[in-house]
């Protein structure tokens, strides 16, 4: 049977998941996690809640799943090395270098690969796994079908997200918090821009970005047939109360086969945020009915909240089973011993027996006093007996030896595993020797700013979309000529569906000459590799750190870009052991979504031109089309540092790239001109990034 996997962001919250029926519980302890703002557990609470939850048989996986600076490295890895010595089963992480090094640092605790990832297809489980996860939560974008062909060909265990909050963008690819509020999503501290209201036109009036919640309760059956090992809830940052009804309503429905009925998913709604649900991602059918603004809080919600407490208060629902086995032997102290099904064991010895006048205890008298289980984590599944005819042993003996035995047996459950121990922590990634002068990167987005007046500023490489090239690779001779090495951009998404077509454009342009890609997510490695490409690292990757950045180094990358969520010190920081780029113009990408709020908002697909999203203060965000007719919003202002060129320079970057998005081929090349020293150009609505304010 699947996992049925419940959050727990606080003590209560551990109790009420446990008892409601979870599997398992992801927590929080110290900073590192994805949602910082939740209250999390202490260290005192985090030990307090893996003896609970030892007790009564449910694992326990601690959430690390945010991007992590060099700084916070090793009091990062000494959480999770502390977490494996208390007995965790698992940490859940979203950094490609934090992932390697948890492997080699404690290798006692399984890692599995969070959704901030944005696993959207097999080979990027293939390559999680590589890197030493046992399990991958996949991204929620995908269907059944996209779900079932990934999970029966996984060398790992994938896991879904089958309930909560569903983000307007692919998780771990929103940069909307930060670039707008200095808030980052990847850092744990999203603000959820995307429940605000915006407008198509110039009044910001509607909720284009605001999701209903995932529900996914009636697809249970489907998605286990299909392999998938774990079912997710989500709501670190929700009440107890919450945890509690969702999941009793998904544990009844997983192992029960039980429907839910109408009033509990009233009540789910409720308790949850009142906007509705929906399962479009699941079934694929991503039209503007899966948007919903968020209402006022139900004033019935108090009443259910008191409800739902009741039924995880002061309970034990949650149930291990035991086996006693009781001796009665003339001339020999009473035994009763007491088996889990773990392997732990605990036996006690009682009085002598005394030969019984009448009624002398039998097998039958044993087993109603040793059934009597109720009020502790145990329930008894059998009981064994070796009885002398004709003794007496007195019931309140029997119910003071299982009494103790139960609590012992506790006190046995509650202890953590062996710890193996810690592994070797790998040493810090050293730098390698730059090549000067750093070079000068021209990204373009669309045909038209493919001019020969851009490519008279000869710049080292050229970035341009791989539709681009298998159409009019031709436009990029102007570039050639003056000495550019054209790479290729693949999409930051290409499900499983769509990579026969990306396979295509591979091999073709591969003939053409092309011999290089940029890619910005793990799952797109192995169909450039195969193609015979070598492959730089786009933003996408999120290189927060020098160990991410040697993981893609031993991956035989060519260059990784930085995150331009890093502080322009954080980034001179960085090791570098491999050639690092940074973005140094253009306006930064926000999100990218499977959905196409342009259609939504005007009922047909006009997404090949620029249409802008407004927000309450009057900013206005590019929408442009990206691979799949996804939606790219684009930041209202446009990153401009080449009066601060020296200082990049100075960072020990091999390459400056200069990112087209908008722009028209005359401001195109009014901006290189400006890099290149020639003019004091400089854009309306230009911002510095995160690159001197950082994030949190």
């Amino acid at each position: 049977m699947s996992e049925l996997l419940s959050p727990a962001g606080s003590q209560e919250a551990v109790i009420a998941a446990v008892q409601s029926g979870a599997d398992a519980v992801y927590l929080s302890t110290g900073r590192f996690n994805a949602r910082r703002s939740a209250k999390n557990l202490t260290n005192e609470e985090f030990e307090s809640a893996l003896r609970y939850c030892r007790i009564r048989g449910c694992k326990v996986y601690v959430a690390v799943n945010m991007l992590i600076s060099d700084k916070e490295f090793d009091q990062a890895v000494k959480l999770v090395c502390h977490a494996d010595e208390l007995g965790a089963d698992a940490v859940i992480v979203r950094d490609p270098g934090f992932l390697r090094v948890v492997r080699q640092a404690a290798p006692g605790i399984a890692v599995h690969a969070s959704s901030m990832m944005d696993i959207h297809n097999l080979a990027g489980v293939e390559a999680a796994a590589e890197l030493g996860a046992s399990r991958v939560i996949l991204a929620r974008e995908l269907n059944i079908g996209q779900i079932k062909n990934i999970a029966q060909k996984a060398p790992v265990e994938v896991g879904v997200f089958v309930h909560g909050e569903l983000c307007f963008c692919h998780s771990g690819q929103c940069c909307m918090s930060s670039l707008t509020g200095r808030s980052s999503a990847n850092r744990g501290l999203c603000e959820q821009p995307c429940r605000l209201q915006y407008g198509m036109g110039r009044r910001a009036d509607d909720y284009p970005l605001s999701l209903k919640d995932n529900c996914r309760v009636n697809h249970l059956p489907e998605l286990e047939e299909a392999g998938v090992a774990c079912f997710m809830i989500e709501g670190r940052m929700r009440r107890p109360e919450y945890t509690a009804l969702a999941t009793k309503i998904y544990s009844d429905a997983l192992k029960d086969k039980k429907i839910p009925n109408p009033r509990e998913i009233e009540r789910l709604e409720k308790a949850f945020s009142g906007q509705g649900f929906t399962d479009g991602f699941i079934t694929g059918e991503t039209s503007a009915e899966m948007f919903g603004r968020r209402p006022e809080a139900d004033r019935e919600i108090s009443k259910i909240y008191a409800e739902i407490r009741k039924e995880y208060t002061d309970v034990e629902t949650r149930r291990v089973p035991v086996r006693f086995y009781a001796v009665a032997k003339n001339g020999r102290r009473f035994a009763l011993k007491l088996d889990d099904n773990d392997g732990n064991s605990v036996a006690l010895y009682g009085p002598l027996p005394d030969v019984a006048d009448d009624r002398p205890i039998t097998a039958d008298t044993l087993e109603s006093l040793l059934y009597k289980t109720g009020g502790t984590p145990y329930y008894c599944s059998g009981v064994a007996c070796d009885i002398d005819p004709g003794l007496r042993l007195d019931a309140p003996v029997i119910n003071e030896m299982r009494k103790k035995l139960l609590t012992d047996l506790s006190e046995k459950r509650k202890l953590p595993p062996v710890y193996r121990g810690r592994g070797a922590m790998p040493a810090h990634p050293s730098g390698k020797a730059l090549a000067e002068p750093t070079q000068m990167i021209f990204q373009v987005r669309s045909l038209d700013q493919l001019t020969p007046e851009l490519a008279e500023f000869a710049p080292g490489h050229l970035y341009v979309p791989i539709d681009i090239l298998a159409e009019r690779y031709e436009r990029t001779a102007p570039f050639t000529d003056a000495g550019a090495n054209v790479v290729a951009v693949m999409p930051r998404v290409i499900l499983g569906n769509e990579m026969s077509e990306i396979a295509q454009m591979l091999s073709h342009i591969r003939n053409l000459g092309v011999a290089e890609v940029l890619i910005g997510n793990i799952g797109h490695i192995k169909a450039a590799a195969l193609s015979g490409f070598a492959i730089r690292g786009d933003f996408g990757l999120n290189i927060f750190n020098s160990y991410s950045a040697e993981v893609f180094s031993i991956a035989n990358f060519l260059s990784v870009t930085a995150s331009f969520e890093l502080k322009l010190n954080r980034i001179r920081e960085l090791a570098k052991p491999i050639n690092t780029e940074m973005i140094v113009y253009g306006r930064l990408p926000l999100m990218v979504s499977e959905h196409c709020i342009i259609k939504n908002s005007a009922g047909s697909c006009a997404c090949d031109g620029t249409n802008r999203l407004t927000d309450r203060m009057g900013n206005e965000f590019p929408i442009v089309r990206e691979f799949g007719c996804r939606n790219v919003i684009l930041n209202s202002n446009k990153l401009f540092m080449s009066d601060k060129k020296d200082e990049c320079e100075a960072a020990g970057l091999w390459g400056l790239r200069l990112m087209f998005t908008t722009e028209s081929p005359r401001e195109c090349a009014e901006v290189a001109k400006s890099f290149a020293g020639a003019s004091d150009y400089r854009p309306n609505g230009l911002t510095r990034g995160l690159y001197y304010g950082g994030v949190e």
